[in-house]
C-alpha cells in the first residue's frame, strides 16, 4: 500500500507511475522539462510525504514549465543509478532525455524556487 499523499498524485492529479526502464525513457525522453518524484521508503522516511505535498505546488508555481511523474519502488534504483541523486525522497528534472540534476530531501520554499529555476534554466549537453 503506497501514502495515500503519493497515491493523491497519480489519481487525483493524473501524474503517471512509471513502473519500469521502458516507461521512464519514454516520459523522459519526450520534448519538454520532466520532474519524476522519487519517494523512497515513505514508511520509515517522513519527508517522503511533505516533498508529495510540495511537487504540487511547485508546478502551480512554475505554471506549467514542467509536468511530473512518480517513481514506482521497481524503478527507484535506476533513476538514482542514472542520476546520481541517492538520497530520497527527491525530485530529479530532465529535459528531452537528459537528466539537468535534483533536489534531494526537504527545502525551505525560497530553497525549491531558487534550485527549481537554475535546473529549468540549465543548458542541455549537445
Amino acid at each position: 500500500m503506497e501514502h495515500p499523499l503519493i497515491n493523491r498524485l497519480t489519481t487525483e492529479l493524473g501524474w503517471p507511475c512509471l513502473s519500469s526502464e521502458e516507461d521512464l525513457l519514454t516520459w523522459t525522453r519526450r520534448p519538454g522539462a520532466h520532474v519524476l518524484f522519487v519517494p523512497g521508503d515513505w514508511e520509515r522516511n517522513l519527508e517522503t510525504a511533505d516533498v508529495a505535498v510540495i511537487l504540487p505546488e511547485l508546478c502551480t508555481a512554475f505554471q506549467g514549465r514542467f509536468d511530473c511523474a512518480v517513481v514506482s519502488t521497481e524503478t527507484e534504483g535506476h533513476v538514482k543509478e542514472s542520476s546520481g541523486i541517492n538520497k530520497t525522497p527527491a525530485l530529479v528534472f530532465y529535459r528531452d532525455g537528459a537528466c539537468l540534476g535534483g533536489i534531494a530531501k526537504v527545502r525551505d520554499w525560497d530553497d525549491y524556487m531558487r534550485r527549481t529555476a537554475r535546473l529549468l534554466d540549465h543548458p542541455v549537453a549537445a
